[in-house]
C-alpha cells in the first residue's frame, strides 16, 4: 500500500539547515515515530526508507533525517559528534511537537541506536524506544578509525574511511564520546525497550545487545533478527522490523491527538470507514469528521487485534448509551446516583435456551449487560434504574425493526 512522504528542513541543533522525509500513512497516524541514522549513514539508507513504509502501512508516521553534515543537511562534518546528534534529535523532536505532535516512539539504528537510548530522557512523550543493531558504548564507532585513531589524538584531526567514503573526524569527537555514561542512562530510560539485533552482525557485535539488555529495566524485549546483516540489505528484514516494533508498541502508545494537520474525512452525523492496508481486517473509522478510531478483529479471527472489533463497538454503544441514559435520568429525579459503569459481552447461543426469545431455531445474538451503580440508592430506585436502562435509544434500535439501505458510492 502506498503512502505519502513530504520532504522537509527544519534547524537543527547547530543553527543549520538540516534536510528531512516526513512519511505520513494514508489516514490519520496512531503515532509518529523519530528515527535516528547509523554512522555516517543518511536518512535515504534503502533500509531506512523500507523500515518507515513499513511502519506507516501500521499507522505510523515516520521523521527520518539527516545529521547535520550529512546527506542533504547543511554544515560540516567534521564539527559535529555524538553530542550534536543528541541536539539534532531534539531540534526535530520540537519541529514534530509543533506542526504534529511529539514522536511517541524512538527508533535508532547503529550509533543511531546509542543516540536515542541517549536523547529519551529529553522527550516526555516518548513511550516506547526501539535499537536495531546498536552499540552498547557509542565508542565502539571508533573502530572504524583503526590507525587514524593515534594521529587524531596526536595532531587533532584525521581522515578516515567509513564504507568506502573519506570522513573528516577531529579530537572533540572522540572526547565527546568517552564521556556519556550509556549504562546509566539506559538503566534511567523509564520506557519500554526492545532491542534488534543479528546474531551474525559483523559491524556491531551481538554482545551489545546483551549489555544494553541487561543494563535496561522492565519492560523490555530482545528480537534476534537472524541471518541480517547490520544493514538489513535483506528487504524482507526491514518489513519484519517495522511489523514486530508496529506491534509491540501498540501497548505502550496514547491514543492519537486531534490535530488541525490532518482533515478527517466524513461530515456531522456521519460515520466513514476504509481500509487501512495493515493486516487482513485493519479499519480507520472517523466520526462526523472529528473523532479517530482504529477497528480490527482479534488475532484469533486472522486481525491484528490493534482496535476494537465491530461487534466490541456495538456493544460500546449500547453501553454509553445506557450510562448516557442513566445519567440523565438521575440528574432530572435528582436522585443520589454517584458513579455508573457498565460491563457487557457478546455471544451467540442456541434459540431453544432462550425461553422469551420469539426465533425458536438457528442461533441468537446474546449481550449480557451488567450495570454498576454506586450511590446510596435504595432497592426500589435501583430496580427502577434497571428499567430505565432498557430505554436507552440504542438498545430500543437494537430490539426495533432497523432498515439499512446500501448503495454504490463515489471515493
Amino acid at each position: 500500500m502506498s503512502h505519502k512522504t513530504e520532504k522537509i528542513t527544519f534547524m537543527g541543533g547547530a543553527g543549520e539547515l538540516l534536510a528531512a522525509r516526513l512519511d505520513l500513512p494514508d489516514g490519520p497516524p496512531r503515532a509518529f515515530a523519530l528515527f535516528a541514522h547509523c554512522f555516517t549513514c543518511t536518512k535515504d539508507l534503502r533500509a531506512v526508507t523500507r523500515l518507515a513504509g513499513g511502519l506507516t502501512r501500521h499507522g505510523i508516521a515516520v521523521l527520518r533525517f539527516d545529521f547535520t553534515g550529512l546527506g542533504s543537511s547543511e554544515g560540516e562534518f567534521a564539527n559535529t559528534n555524538f553530542t550534536s546528534n543528541i541536539h539534532d534529535l531534539v531540534a526535530a523532536t520540537d519541529w514534530l511537537r509543533e506542526n504534529y505532535e511529539a514522536p511517541q516512539i524512538l527508533i535508532g539504528h547503529s550509533l543511531g541506536g546509542a543516540a536515542v537510548l541517549a536523547v529519551a530522557h529529553r522527550i516526555p512523550e516518548a513511550r516506547a524506544i526501539a535499537t536495531i543493531g546498536a552499540p552498547f558504548d557509542p565508542e565502539h564507532v571508533t573502530h572504524h578509525f583503526g590507525a587514524a585513531i593515534e594521529k587524531i589524538n596526536d595532531v587533532g584531526t584525521a581522515q578516515v574511511d567509513v564504507g568506502g567514503r573519506p570522513f573528516t573526524i577531529e579530537k572533540h569527537f572522540l572526547d565527546d564520546i568517552s564521556v556519556h555514561n550509556m549504562k546509566e542512562a539506559i538503566g534511567n530510560l523509564r520506557r519500554a525497550l526492545i532491542v534488534f539485533h543479528a546474531p551474525r552482525d559483523e559491524i556491531v557485535g551481538i554482545e551489545n545487545a546483551e549489555h544494553i539488555f541487561i543494563a535496561a529495566k522492565h519492560p523490555k524485549s530482545f528480537v534476534s533478527l537472524d541471518d541480517a546483516d547490520h544493514l538489513l540489505h535483506n528487504p524482507d528484514d526491514a518489513t519484519y522490523v517495522s511489523g514486530v516494533i508496529a506491534a509491540w508498541a501498540e501497548s505502550y502508545i496514547a491514543a492519537p491527538q486531534s490535530s488541525d494537520a490532518f482533515e478527517l474525512p466524513g461530515s456531522p452525523g456521519e460515520v466513514v470507514v476504509w481500509e487501512t492496508g495493515a493486516g487482513k481486517f485493519q479499519q480507520h473509522v472517523t466520526v462526523g469528521g472529528k473523532h479517530y478510531l482504529v477497528a480490527d478483529e482479534p488475532t484469533s479471527y486472522g486481525g491484528l487485534d490493534s482496535g476494537p472489533s465491530p461487534y466490541d463497538l456495538l456493544m460500546a454503544g449500547l453501553g454509553a448509551c445506557t450510562s448516557m441514559t442513566l445519567r440523565m435520568y438521575a440528574d432530572r429525579k435528582k436522585l443520589p446516583l454517584d458513579k455508573v459503569s457498565v460491563r457487557l459481552s457478546h455471544d451467540k447461543i442456541h434459540a431453544e435456551d432462550c425461553e422469551d426469545c420469539e426465533t425458536k431455531n438457528g442461533k441468537i445474538d446474546r449481550i449480557e449487560r451488567e450495570v454498576v451503580m454506586d450511590g446510596d440508592l435504595d432497592d426500589a430506585t435501583r430496580a427502577r434504574l434497571l428499567e430505565i436502562a432498557d430505554k436507552c435509544p440504542v438498545h430500543k434500535t437494537l430490539h426495533a425493526e432497523v432498515k439499512i439501505v446500501t448503495r454504490e458510492g463515489q471515493g
